[in-house]
């Protein structure tokens, strides 16, 4: 199983340095590129889940990201809680 990015892209970083469209920073997708476990990649997108809960403006990506998730055949679910 891959764990798709949580990026959605649209990379564009008007947001305080946030992506519009998935919250993470350029330095936070660099990050996720250098995962290489699952696990750890789990908790990534658990952080940016949490992050885009705090910061709001990003109810649009879960959506999105579940679709991109569903063509991967992981469980969004799984990924978030």
């Amino acid at each position: 199983m891959k764990i798709p990015s949580p990026c959605i892209d649209v990379c564009k970083y008007k947001f305080n340095y946030h992506c519009i469209g998935c919250s993470m920073t350029k330095i936070q997708k660099k990050t996720f590129k250098k995962l290489k476990s699952n696990d750890n990649k789990k908790k990534f997108i658990k952080f940016i889940y949490s992050q885009q809960k705090i910061l709001g403006r990003f109810k649009h990506w879960e959506k999105v990201y579940q679709k991109k998730c569903d063509k991967k055949d992981v469980s969004f679910k799984d990924l978030i809680i």
